[in-house]
């Protein structure tokens, strides 16, 4: 494991394989220190799994990634990591080199790497890649890595982004939405309401709900419950918490409506899911993470 000077930054790999690598990063910043400069000499796909950063990656271009996001980053780009609220962050990142990229996505590369309309793009993910993600960073972190498993999700998880590039590449999200989920995402446990998060935005609850939508592909209320969803994955996945204790510290009125919307979005209960997760079954582990929700949450 590495470590910046002043210890805020700490990154190491978890895993090195023929078609990527995969690296891990925690952020921890101060008062003091708040921003960072990077440099990137890879193609990333990084896939935040706690807190909140801003990319930004040209004159007045940023985009905010939570643990709902993946966000591309090309080989070769310059470019300024934020930290709202001061909370910092964790993320997975996937890396590719230029030759790899030019075998897992190729649709998707121009010659220096990832495509100039990629570049900082940021992409909501579906339930099922939030799902694989957090099954994908237990198992590495926990040294249990199936190399096989691995590079399946791996790729999925690729391919997932892109699918969702594909689908809402039609324009920046207004700068409105932004400053809305820019609040969900520094207090997800907190019970917003529409009127008061179109204040924030300063546009009309109605604007807001119509413009939300058609922006991000989703309502702002589902947005706010993936994302609790998303943060209470570590907890089912890396502790021993109790998941009264779990739905109650995300936001949710109960251990009943927690277990719902679980099983809504990602297809299983947060009861089987830890139970599966320990069980070090590679197998099982597949059929989950390649399995199609019952719903959406």
């Amino acid at each position: 494991m590495s470590q910046s000077p002043g210890n805020w930054i700490a990154r190491r790999t978890l895993y090195e394989g023929r078609l990527f690598e995969i690296g891990h990063i925690a952020c921890r910043p101060t008062p003091a220190i708040r921003h960072g400069v990077e440099h990137a000499t890879l193609n990333v796909l990084a896939l935040p799994t706690a807190g909140v950063f801003a990319l930004h990656h040209g004159p007045r271009r940023h985009v905010i990634a939570t643990p709902n996001h993946a966000v591309f980053i090309s080989s070769g780009l310059s470019y300024r990591v934020t930290f709202p609220g001061c909370i910092g962050d964790e993320c997975l990142t996937l890396r590719l080199t230029t030759e790899g990229l030019a075998r897992l996505a190729p649709e998707a590369m121009s010659r220096e790497g990832f495509l100039a309309s990629t570049l900082g793009y940021r992409a909501v993910l579906s339930p099922a890649a939030i799902l694989a993600r957090g099954v994908l960073s237990q198992r590495l972190v926990r040294g249990e890595a199936d190399p096989l498993l691995v590079e399946e999700i791996g790729v999925g998880l690729l391919e997932s982004t892109l699918q969702a590039v594909r689908q809402w590449q039609a324009g920046r999200n207004a700068a409105h939405v932004e400053r809305v989920k820019e609040a969900i995402s520094t207090e997800p446990e907190r019970k917003w309401s529409l009127d008061e998060l179109s204040g924030i935005a300063g546009i009309s609850p109605y604007h807001l709900a119509h413009v939300f939508s058609r922006e991000v592909g989703t309502s702002v209320y589902r947005y706010a419950v993936r994302l609790r969803l998303a943060k209470a994955l570590d907890a089912v996945l890396d502790s021993n918490i109790d998941f009264t204790s779990i739905a109650l510290d995300t936001g949710f009125a109960s251990h009943s409506h927690f277990t719902a919307r679980f099983r809504a979005c990602f297809g299983l209960t947060p009861e089987s899911l830890r139970r599966t997760a320990r069980s070090g079954n590679a197998a099982e582990l597949r059929k989950i993470v390649t399995a199609q929700p019952a719903a959406t949450a």
